[in-house]
């Protein structure tokens, strides 16, 4: 959608203000300037605010792994001699600066604690290499969790690890003994028990309260929520008890790098990393993350070392989807293994409901549920429905929700927010209409049974409620069987710059039962379901560790190719296709199949880069390895699809290739492409490897002219102490143009009525830019004048309109101006 089909609609439902207070106009873009080379500055920063704040130093000097990868000699004592010199030089440039951590295992530098505008002095320091900031990673969860009771739950944790063929493994011997697995997440109830038997009398180590107690935040903490997120993770890695995880016999490590609430920063999530790599954990889970799409952020750096050093590190994908481009941090990490997140397969229902006589609603369809035996428990059956507006806790304060049905609005926030809501209030049902034309998404594992209706039919129930008819039936029928899907909200790839597919792999992450604290000192272990990247990663890291049991001599590339490549490709069931690489991956891991592969194809997916030739043939040569692990000598041939393309991507490759027992070849390929009969945009195609019995697929991805990623793909905002404005954006590739406007919204970030236009900037560079505004709107819309001061008190949205080659999005943040 354009801007100003953007602007004009949102506009029609605006308001008459009345917007008092004049002001000069909006800040003149700022000038870009050529500068002395320095060290890199990686993230958005107010240079005016003398306010603390904390960023992550790297150093020159390379850490103890990158040297040791790169043939150098390393000790920690070199390394801390010239870590001292920096911070010492560092004290002589800014004032006040407190270093915190220090690192030097698998990433070279150090936390501190600034002004913040003493960080441009950072970048001119001797041995300064990069200045990321500390940014806030979450668990990487949808929702709440839902606790199970003792009576609802089965061993091998309901149904997701015998799917992905863990019980198989077991069978076979293969059950995670002698592998050690760490858990860098919210620390882990280590006295559960069905986790008591993985901990032995070193538990890890708490870089929250920095103490070798890695347990999870108890209730009553003054400063946030408390946790069981970590717990959870920890049982779908290695459980072994009345919950069975994929990995029952492995031992775990805690690492608490996020505290109360489920929230951390970078210093801790480093800290944790490299702690695991040096502590001898084999296997590595990070169910954590950010939004940033950005493969060369501090924690990704980290774990592309850690992967060298040869601990399997395992991440999930974040849970931004379903749009494309919406991988966070860690999940970019060049070679760390990203988890995208399946639902397994489930029973589609067709539903009816009724209020009065004469009253049709043809758009109900049932959106989600918990079990199948909860939804088809409200068929035949009459129940009052209440309105609760948008179904925020606040929304059903002093309504009687106790067995009745929540009649919710789509809009404000998550709808698995909204069930858990109904659930809470005593609701057994939610009914969620949308709040704009057309059919919203469905949603596997609601916290309550939930039917979706379009608007129309909302506003039919509404009018009902109205009229006193408050009662509502529900008939509701089995249709089909539907295989295992994608789920709506895993975070898509590919990723900016290195244009890698991600997720590596896809595995069970909705309505997943594993262990959790309760905080109930009267019964203080529990069982919950829990849905989102965070529960599928855990599954690939228990796999993981099955695989290196049974074959203890494999590399860590040996190990991820053989969940990619024994993957099991996942279908979608609306188009009847496979899902896009970028969506699912080179698929869902399959245990017994990765365990027994006797070929791998590493990397397990490949990207042959951007192509940007504007007119005739652009070659490009490429390469990936065969490895034979038989004991007998193989013959690969090889095929390239590239579907509906393949005239104009063609890909030429060894064929015949003769492999030795136990040996390694490169396979060689080239890449043609032919700019003239290709659109701009991204293509994907599949590289099948057969030995004359069995084939895999390695799924590879390329790109013609500029690739279609989000030209603004972040915008924040920061109010300062003389009333001025820094207006930070992140434009991964610059912009030719990037236009500011700003909204009058509420507090959860819709917009209200469109103000104006703040001010157009030209060739904006690549990366992190930052503009100061004034706080007036330079060009006013709707009756406002032009220089026109907002009114404090007030939200607002501003938004960034970045327009680069041919391709224009937008960004946006809402605030409250003080």
């Amino acid at each position: 959608m354009g801007k100003k089909s953007f602007k004009t609609i949102l506009a029609s439902t605006a308001v008459v203000l009345a917007l008092s207070g004049a002001g000069s106009v909006a800040a003149a873009p700022v000038n870009v300037m050529q500068t002395p080379k320095v060290a890199e500055l990686v993230g958005d920063f107010d240079f005016s605010s003398s306010a603390k704040t904390k960023v992550i130093v790297e150093l020159t000097e390379p850490s103890i792994v990158e040297a040791k990868h790169k043939g150098q000699k390393q000790t920690k004592q070199n390394l801390s001699k010239a870590r001292n010199q920096v911070k010492s030089d560092v004290s002589k440039v800014v004032k006040n600066a407190k270093v915190n951590r220090e690192y030097d295992y698998v990433f070279s530098g150090f936390s501190v604690e600034l002004p913040e505008d003493g960080v441009p002095a950072l970048l001119s320091v001797p041995g300064v290499k990069a200045v990321y900031p500390d940014v806030t990673y979450t668990t990487t969860n949808v929702g709440e969790g839902e606790e199970i009771s003792a009576e609802d739950f089965s061993p091998e944790m309901m149904d997701s690890a015998p799917f992905i063929g863990s019980n198989k493994a077991w069978e076979s011997g293969y059950t995670g003994e002698g592998v050690t697995v760490a858990v860098i997440d919210t620390g882990t109830d280590y006295t559960h028990p069905d986790l008591a038997h993985a901990f032995g009398d070193y538990k890890g180590y708490d870089f929250v309260d920095n103490d070798k107690d890695p347990q999870e935040t108890p209730e009553g903490d003054p400063r946030g929520e408390s946790t069981q997120h970590g717990t959870h993770v920890a049982g779908t890695v290695a459980a072994n008890g009345q919950i069975k995880g994929v990995a029952p016999e492995a031992e775990l490590l805690a690492y608490r790098v996020l505290g109360p609430g489920g929230s951390g920063t970078t210093e801790n999530v480093i800290a944790g990393i490299e702690k695991a790599v040096e502590d001898g954990a084999d296997v590595m889970n990070l169910s954590l993350g950010n939004s940033l799409n950005d493969p060369d952020y501090a924690t990704s750096i980290a774990l592309d070392w850690a992967m060298s050093e040869g601990v399997v590190a395992v991440t999930s994908n974040g849970n931004s989807g379903p749009e494309n481009w919406t991988v966070g941090s860690p999940g970019t990490s060049r070679d760390a293994i990203s988890v995208g997140a399946t639902q397994l397969p489930y029973n589609v229902y067709d539903s009816t409901i009724s209020t009065s006589e004469g009253v049709n609603y043809p758009s109900a369809k049932v959106m989600g549920y918990p079990s199948d035996e909860e939804l088809l428990a409200l068929s035949g059956k009459e129940y009052e429905f209440v309105d609760v507006g948008l179904g925020a806790p606040e929304d059903f304060e002093g309504k009687d929700l106790e067995g009745k049905i929540a009649l919710i609005s789509r809009g404000g926030f998550a709808f698995v927010d909204k069930a858990t809501n109904a659930k809470n209030a005593g609701a057994v049902g939610a009914i969620i209409y949308n709040n704009v034309a057309g059919e919203h998404a469905d949603v596997p594992g609601m916290a309550v049974p939930t039917i979706k209706t379009t608007l129309e039919d909302g506003q039919k129930l509404l009018g009902e409620i109205n009229s006193g008819n408050n009662t509502v039936s529900f008939n509701i029928q089995f249709n089909s069987e539907v295989g295992e899907t994608v789920a709506d909200f895993s975070s898509r790839g590919p990723v900016t710059s290195t244009w890698m597919i991600k997720p590596d792999v896809s595995a069970p992450g909705v309505n997943i039962t594993s262990t959790v604290p309760t905080h109930d000192a009267a019964n203080p272990y529990g069982y919950a379901a829990m849905q989102g990247t965070s529960m599928a990663s855990p599954h690939v890291a228990g796999a993981a560790a099955l695989v290196l049991q049974a074959n203890p001599e494999w590399s860590v590339e040996d190990v991820k190719a053989a969940l990619m490549n024994t993957a099991e490709e996942v279908i979608d069931p609306g188009t009847g296709q496979a899902y896009p690489h970028n969506t699912q991956g080179a698929g869902s891991i399959r245990v017994v199949d990765a365990i027994k592969t006797d070929t791998l194809a590493t990397p397990g997916s490949h990207s042959f880069g951007v192509f940007d030739k504007n007119k005739g043939k652009q070659v490009e040569k490429q390469q990936f390895t065969i490895k034979n692990l038989s004991s007998e000598r193989k013959t690969y041939s090889f095929k390239v699809d590239m579907g509906e393309n393949s005239k104009a991507v063609k890909v030429s490759a060894s064929n015949n290739l003769k492999v030795n027992a136990g040996k390694s070849q490169n396979v060689n390929l080239n890449v043609q492409v032919d700019a003239s009969k290709l659109e701009p945009g991204y293509y994907e195609g599949t590289i099948t490897i057969s030995d004359g019995t069995e084939t895999m697929d390695v799924p590879t991805i390329l790109f013609v002219q500029e690739p279609d990623y989000p030209r603004a793909e972040y915008v924040g905002i920061a109010q300062q102490a003389d009333g001025k404005f820094e207006i930070q954006g992140l434009f991964p590739g610059g912009a030719e143009s990037v236009e500011l406007f700003v909204y009058l919204s509420n507090k959860d970030g819709q917009p209200v009525a469109y103000l104006g236009d703040i001010a157009t900037y030209e060739n904006v560079p690549a990366g992190y830019s930052s503009f100061v505004w004034d706080g007036t709107v330079a060009v006013g819309y709707n009756g406002i004048p032009n220089g026109y001061k907002l009114p404090a008190g007030n939200y607002y949205n501003v938004y960034a309109y970045a327009t680069y080659k041919g391709q224009t999005d937008l960004a946006g943040v809402n605030f409250l101006l003080k």
